[in-house]
């Protein structure tokens, strides 16, 4: 048995395997179905649990997506340092760091804007989505870095500008009218938006 395992509880080893079960159950019917059309009593069943244990972990499908998603978001922004690392200008490292996030955004588009969506407007005082703001938080402070880094822009300024970027990014990710964009479509259109700002 590895430390760790020894290290927990029984107690916590059974809601480690329960929560496991929830996401891999969560991820799998939203994938294959969109997060409209699951039911929470489906995700329990999947997970081989009662509804009433499902909830202790996510009170709302909303909140089952945000955890299903941050895993893969998190994911997606290590994929965007490393593919940044090589950039040669600022605009390049932020398009590096920005293309895993869009793609992952559009795995399941409406999955991608229902996150969005729960992002900005769910309970931050439910840990998922105070988790979701934290990637929110370390996409701005890599984009600062970019920004600081490549573009030689003071840390004040690279801060702000990093959110003027997210705040980009995360809008032509969920805008309706860019529902049926692809992902080159959607890293075209932040491109032109970024290199105005950037480029001045």
């Amino acid at each position: 048995m590895p430390v760790a395992s020894q290290a927990l509880g029984r107690r916590e080893r059974n809601k480690q395997a329960k929560l496991e079960r929830i996401t891999a159950a969560a991820s799998e019917l939203f994938a294959e179905h969109g997060v409209d059309e699951v039911t929470t009593q489906q995700i329990a069943d999947a997970a081989d649990i009662g509804t009433g244990t499902l909830f202790l972990y996510a009170k709302t499908k909303g909140e089952l997506l945000l955890l299903v998603q941050n895993a893969h978001y998190i994911d997606a922004l290590e994929r965007g340092r490393a593919g940044a690392e090589s950039a040669s200008n600022a605009l390049d490292g932020v398009l590096a760091l920005i293309t895993p996030v869009v793609e992952c955004n559009r795995v399941q588009v409406d999955n991608g804007r229902t996150y969005l969506r729960e992002m900005a407007f769910g309970d931050p005082t439910e840990p998922h989505h105070a988790e979701a703001l934290s990637i929110v938080v370390q996409t701005e402070e890599a984009v600062a870095g970019i920004l600081n880094d490549r573009a030689r822009i003071a840390p004040a300024e690279a801060s702000t500008l990093a959110r003027v970027i997210t705040a980009i990014m995360f809008l032509d990710m969920a805008v309706t009218v860019n529902a049926g964009l692809s992902v080159p479509e959607i890293l075209a259109s932040i491109r032109t938006q970024l290199a105005a700002i950037l480029l001045r």
